[in-house]
């Protein structure tokens, strides 16, 4: 078994680069989406939701800077083409979505499809002993799971 400089085993890191990457991509495609509710909401909720959307894709903007930089403390390379992104994405694309109920239902089900690679993630990094990407899948789960209880309670 070869250790990584930071005393992981590198087949084990290997294997989460792969998983950090997916939810990399998978992220651009949210953040994305994100910017096209922002730029496109109309009806009763535009003021509410408008904010609300750039919240978001301002913490996905984060949370994708968070995870590069993760793999690349992992000594991997993180993905940066929209063909990569789009190729190992699995959220929903939201395109040309202007309604507000339509709009939180793609947060609803994108959020749902990242806590599920997070959850993925997170198994393999307690595996693996790897502390920092356990403690990043963690929080980002926990304030997931707050948001789309929050969206469903707009949703009624």
């Amino acid at each position: 078994m070869k250790n990584t400089i930071l005393g992981l085993d590198s087949d084990k890191v290997k294997i989460l680069n792969l998983y950090l990457n997916e939810l990399l991509s998978n992220f651009q495609v949210y953040y994305q989406s994100l910017r096209g509710l922002h730029w496109n909401i109309k009806g009763k909720s535009f003021f509410e939701l408008h904010l609300k959307f750039e919240e978001l894709y301002t913490d996905a903007q984060e949370k994708i800077d968070m995870i590069a930089e993760r793999i690349l403390t992992l000594e991997g390379t993180p993905l940066h083409s929209f063909t990569d992104y789009v190729e190992l994405a699995k959220v929903p694309v939201g395109k040309n979505i202007s309604n507000d109920r339509a709009s939180v239902d793609l947060i609803v089900e994108s959020l749902s499809k990242l806590i599920e690679i997070e959850r993925k993630i997170l198994n393999e990094s307690d595996e693996a002993n790897d502390e920092g990407t356990n403690s990043m899948m963690s929080d980002f789960i926990a304030e997931q799971e707050k948001t789309i209880w929050m969206m469903k309670a707009w949703l009624g």
